[in-house]
């Protein structure tokens, strides 16, 4: 059963994740074989970030904890709190799942 990352950023870190933001995108595309989706939070006007939320195809936690110590945003100081939850997949792409 797969675990959803979920964070808010740092406060005053908008330079920061853009600054950031490419390093992430590569650690993301090296690792689209278990990501499910993943996307970025938006303040309500949608034009800053502020925090992510990654769907990680994985049934260990030693693992999650590993993916999110090894991605730029953690390491260059953006995530504040990051938080683990297993998620199960009910509805998604149009499509019922349960």
């Amino acid at each position: 059963m797969p675990y959803a990352i979920m964070w808010d950023d740092e406060p005053g870190t908008e330079q920061l994740r853009l600054e950031l933001r490419e390093a992430h995108l590569d650690y993301m595309r090296g690792n689209l074989h278990r990501v499910l989706a993943s996307g970025g939070l938006l303040d309500d006007a949608g034009q800053v970030g502020t925090g992510g939320l990654i769907v990680l195809d994985t049934d260990s936690r030693e693992e999650v904890e590993a993916f999110i110590n090894a991605d730029p945003f953690f390491t260059g100081g953006l995530y504040r709190k990051p938080v683990v939850r297993r998620w199960r997949k009910a509805f998604y792409d149009g499509k019922a799942y349960i």
